[in-house]
């Protein structure tokens, strides 16, 4: 019987197949954007058992565990680490329909070679199978990033964080992947939150500038810039509920920071206005160092106040939100614009119905030096899926250039997630294939080759300032 996850799993014609086995499938992976600790990265970390590298920390596996009734013992309790993966096996078969199975068997084929399906019957045999081999030089997290011929990290990284690790891996002869951080201030964006006032004492130590007023601020964060430049930065990111945009002078934004420090109330016309400045002023200065500019906007998060006391964020308890993008972005990036100091810009929505919103508004300030300066994010989070990612690339090819797109991130926090892009790559070179078989798109094997193998990698290549 011809296994689950075979050479034309998800081809499903003639020319998706040419171009992902000849084309497609050998290309490298530019992960621009992850959550991959630095740490496990330096120190080459060996994980001592599938659940440990598999279901820590993996709160896609945690919802679907949860809607079948498992007990959050066995999820995120204290329960041992073999009988959470007895749990998960019960409910894989559970997740048909759900990206989770495609994935599940994907990681397993390719770093485990094993064409098991996992089931309540299967499991024991595949907990001892997969965990004899994490025991081998194999599968520590160098020799996987090594195996899924990654050729750049970006990792997620506060202005505050020393990067020592990412230093320790330049530092590293033997590892060949460039592992870089990426900028992520989102604490010193978000006045409003109980923990603003320890953050902003955090920043003054790490930049080593007493913060005093909102000027000062805005130097000890150019000042993290500046050293995160130095040791190889070339991307931010910000994590953001809604795009703000509100007017706002710097003697406003210098006000709001001040009652935000003293701890007092601050309205919702306030907090837009203090992160309008702050976000603008950021954009100029990534301008001003060539870096690219990453917005994640759209989700509600930590919405089961019970289970955020409990377990706290990122352990799924996070929604798509549904707001009016249009006039803010637009607005936000006209801003930019207007002195040229908007820079490369990559723009996600956790909720696919902006698409065409994003679509529509970068293609107002594409530049004809850069291309494809400002980018519709891949399909991001409940959209890293097929249907997300088919209409993320779809409404893209329709309103603006399906070729001049940077292609899949991998936004995760396991190693063995790299399986993604090539889920990725067989659903594009099954979507183009399609048209060609069609007869939307000719059977140009040159053409469309190089037009797949760009958007796998070489657009991202060319995009990132990173070599």
């Amino acid at each position: 019987m011809k296994p689950f996850i075979h050479d034309n799993f998800m081809l499903n014609n003639e020319a998706g197949k040419v171009l992902y086995h000849d084309f497609a499938k050998e290309m490298p992976i530019y992960d621009y954007h992850c959550h991959l600790s630095p740490k496990e990265i330096a120190e080459n970390k060996m994980f001592s058992n599938i659940s440990e590298i598999w279901l820590h920390g993996d709160h896609y596996k945690w919802r679907a565990m949860r809607s079948l009734g498992i007990d959050e013992e066995l999820i995120t309790g204290s329960a041992s680490d073999y009988d959470k993966f007895r749990a998960w096996s019960k409910a894989v078969p559970y997740t048909i329909g759900n990206p989770l199975y495609h994935w599940t068997h994907l990681e397993l084929k390719r770093y485990f070679d094993t064409d098991l399906l996992l089931n309540e019957d299967t499991s024991e045999e595949i907990w001892q199978h997969c965990n004899s081999l994490l025991q081998t030089e194999e599968l520590t997290t160098q020799r996987i990033i090594e195996r899924s011929g990654v050729n750049v990290i970006c990792t997620t990284d506060d202005p505050i964080d020393s990067l020592e690790h990412h230093k320790e891996i330049k530092g590293n002869s033997a590892i060949k992947t460039k592992v870089l951080p990426a900028f992520r201030p989102d604490k010193a964006v978000e006045i409003t939150r109980p923990e603003f006032k320890d953050y902003v004492q955090k920043l003054s130590d790490s930049a080593d500038i007493k913060i005093t007023s909102y000027e000062d601020l805005l130097k000890a964060l150019e000042n993290r810039m500046h050293y995160f430049h130095e040791v190889g930065c070339r991307i931010s990111d910000h994590g953001i509920e809604t795009l703000p945009f509100l007017e706002c002078t710097l003697e406003e934004a210098a006000g709001i920071f001040e009652k935000g420090i003293a701890g007092q109330s601050i309205s919702k016309e306030e907090e837009e206005k203090y992160k309008t400045y702050t976000l603008l002023f950021l954009g100029r200065m990534y301008h001003s160092l060539g870096w690219v500019m990453q917005f994640h906007v759209g989700a509600i998060r930590n919405n089961n106040e019970r289970m955020f006391k409990k377990l706290g964020p990122d352990t799924g308890f996070d929604s798509i939100h549904d707001f009016d993008l249009s006039r803010s972005l637009n607005g936000f990036l006209n801003e930019l614009d207007k002195n040229d100091e908007l820079p490369k810009t990559i723009l996600y929505s956790l909720n696919p119905n902006h698409n065409y919103t994003i679509a529509t508004a970068i293609g107002n300030f594409q530049s004809g030096g850069t291309r494809g300066k400002l980018q519709l994010g891949s399909g991001w989070w409940y959209n890293d899926q097929k249907d997300g990612m088919i209409k993320q690339m779809t409404d893209l090819a329709n309103i603006g250039l399906l070729s001049t797109f940077v292609g899949m991130l991998t936004d995760s926090r396991s190693f063995l997630s790299y399986t993604r892009h090539e889920y990725f790559r067989r659903i594009l070179c099954d979507l183009v294939g399609g048209w060609v078989e069609k007869g939307e798109a000719p059977r140009d094997y040159e053409l469309l080759g190089k037009i797949v193998q760009d958007i796998c990698y070489t657009n991202a290549n060319n995009y990132f300032e990173i070599k």
